[in-house]
């Protein structure tokens, strides 16, 4: 009976050395795993960090490039409404003069009516009468009529303007 329980003692003992092997084994993998989370969770920071900061730099290339395009916007925009005034201006100006021009014409028209009747000349006075109503009948505005033209010559720096 010794010998049984030597038996049964030996088989203890080597269950217990393969139980203490399998538990060693398990510690050492579960240790292991437990190092590679470690490193995948900072390999996985380490990555959201460079996301972020290559997302930040892309951020700061673009808004960069927003700022300039805004710039280059707001010379065009200044550069436009210059150019806009300045067409307005010379518009304004012409039709100025145009009226003043019309204006002293009607006036020394009217003057020579004037003269006619005081002289009793009718030939004068119908022929001063028919240069009064063309004059009416024309406008001011006809130059204009072709803005095509009028487009071309305000965008001309070397037009000449005849008033």
């Amino acid at each position: 009976m010794v010998l049984s329980s030597i038996g049964t003692i030996t088989t203890a003992v080597k269950a217990t050395q393969s139980l203490l092997s399998i538990v060693s084994s398990y510690k050492q993998i579960a240790e292991t795993e437990r190092t590679k989370r470690r490193e995948i969770a900072a390999f996985e920071k380490t990555q959201c960090v460079d996301i972020l900061s290559s997302a930040y730099s892309e951020y700061k290339i673009i808004a960069e490039e927003e700022k300039t395009k805004r710039r280059e916007i707001d010379a065009w925009e200044k550069e436009a409404i210059t150019k806009i005034n300045a067409q307005r201006d010379l518009l304004i100006a012409y039709l100025d003069r145009s009226f003043d021009e019309r204006a002293e014409n009607f006036r020394a028209l009217f003057a020579v009516v004037d003269s006619a009747i005081a002289s009793g000349n009718n030939e004068q006075l119908a022929l001063t009468l028919n240069s009064i109503t063309e004059i009416a009948k024309s406008s001011p505005f006809k130059d204009l009529a072709n803005i095509a033209s009028v487009r071309a010559a305000l965008d001309d720096p070397n037009h000449e303007w005849t008033f």
